[in-house]
């Protein structure tokens, strides 16, 4: 399953690429921006709960695809390719095993504990 499910995450990964050159955007402006959404992980020296809310909050599809609708929507470039980065680095972070947090703590995610092998 989870072979599956890293397979699905590397098309959406693709396709946000594909998204990019299809707005002819730079690929330096990908490989710059890919890792800027792991910022909110800073949100972790306020505690676990903190912490969690801002990963996903920056990690989530969902918000991703709002702010690439919000561009189409008001035609504005910074929107759109903010949202197709926020899209593709969750789908990246999820190829890797790193899934939504829980307020547990960082290494506790929806595909389970990081690290784990089950």
């Amino acid at each position: 399953m989870k072979n599956q499910i890293r397979l699905e995450e590397f098309a959406m990964f693709a396709i946000s690429v594909y998204g990019l050159c299809f707005f002819q955007q730079m690929w330096w402006v990908y490989l710059l921006l890919l890792f800027a959404p792991d910022v909110s992980m800073l949100g972790y020296f306020a505690g676990n709960a903190s912490g969690a809310f801002w990963y996903n909050l920056f990690h989530s599809k969902a918000v991703g695809i709002l702010f690439f609708s919000f561009g189409i929507f008001f035609n504005n470039q910074i929107l759109l390719i903010t949202g197709i980065i926020l899209f593709g680095h969750s789908s990246l972070d999820r190829i890797l095993g790193y899934g939504l947090k829980y307020k547990e703590g960082f290494g506790y995610t929806h595909l389970g504990k990081i690290g784990s092998r089950k």
